[in-house]
């Protein structure tokens, strides 16, 4: 295990070769699973207040599903999630002509009518935190719906860390993520 800050992170994120190649899972991990995405306490306020910009880029069913369970929902373990369809799919996805999910909160943010992206877990994934009392635990979710993400990250020589550039800067800092390169240049 790695220390950073006040983070436990699992040697895997260094070590790991991954890069989704959605051509080939078609977003299944937004579609499978037993509960929605985590969601922070900060985004479940976040969909509450932008939830209005967001619908018109949503399929009938994912807005069927928010009218009836909300705009986030409690999981078996107490925590929030995503709302789900039927059980299926999060009630934001979207599926384009390729029937690739995608995320109806990205859509919008891409589209510039909201400035948040999309939940922090869906952005990170498959890293999954942990909080615990006095620490984060950062591991990696292995998954077998991401076999493809693996082969492909082996192939084109893609570590899982800097596949994960982007949203493990905006959670932890641009600061934080240089020491776990650090680490990662140093790593045997």
């Amino acid at each position: 295990m790695i220390i950073v800050d006040n983070c436990l992170i699992s040697n895997d994120i260094i070590s790991e070769k991954f890069c989704c190649d959605l051509s080939k899972c078609k977003g299944i991990c937004c579609v499978l699973g037993d509960a929605g995405a985590p969601l922070t306490e900060e985004e479940v306020n976040i969909l509450d207040n932008i939830f209005h910009l967001i619908k018109p880029f949503m399929t009938s069913k994912g807005i069927k599903a928010i009218n009836e369970i909300g705009t986030f929902d409690i999981d078996t373990d107490g925590e929030y999630v995503t709302p789900l369809v039927d059980n299926k799919e999060c009630a934001y996805v979207v599926f384009d002509s390729k029937n690739i999910a995608q995320c109806a909160i990205e859509k919008a943010y891409i589209a510039g009518a909201i400035n948040y992206r999309k939940p922090i877990s869906c952005h990170l994934y498959p890293i999954r935190i942990t909080k615990q009392h006095t620490y984060e635990a950062v591991n990696y979710h292995r998954w077998n719906v991401c076999k493809d993400a693996v082969l492909n990250g082996m192939k084109l020589k893609v570590a899982l860390l800097d596949f994960l550039k982007e949203p493990l800067e905006m959670k932890y800092g641009k600061k934080w993520f240089e020491q776990l390169k650090d680490i990662q240049k140093n790593y045997k």
